[in-house]
């Protein structure tokens, strides 16, 4: 799992509810092509999922995985840790 910068502060604005691709990229100052190319990323690791009701309305929202991952974002760049790993262990606890 390769998360930038962006990508938590994406999950952070995710935590506060659902909300659209463009609105996203406003508010973390990124262009919106961008941000739909992290949430491809996003979505491959179950961080995020699409919500309808309309099939790719750019509407997102947090899953409880990238719950964990923001909240646990410290950890990311920890060396003896495999992050991904790291998630699913707290998953499972959960």
């Amino acid at each position: 799992m390769r998360l930038t910068p962006a990508d938590f502060e994406i999950l952070g604005v995710l935590r506060d509810g659902r909300n659209l691709a463009t609105n996203i990229a406003a508010e973390i100052d990124k262009s919106r092509k961008y941000i739909n190319r992290r949430m491809g990323y996003l979505l491959d690791y179950e961080l995020v999922t699409k919500v309808g009701p309309v099939e790719d309305t750019g509407l997102y929202e947090i899953t409880d995985r990238g719950r964990l991952a923001y909240e646990h974002r410290e950890r990311y760049h920890d060396e003896d840790i495999d992050f991904d790993d790291f998630l699913d262990e707290l998953a499972d606890q959960s």
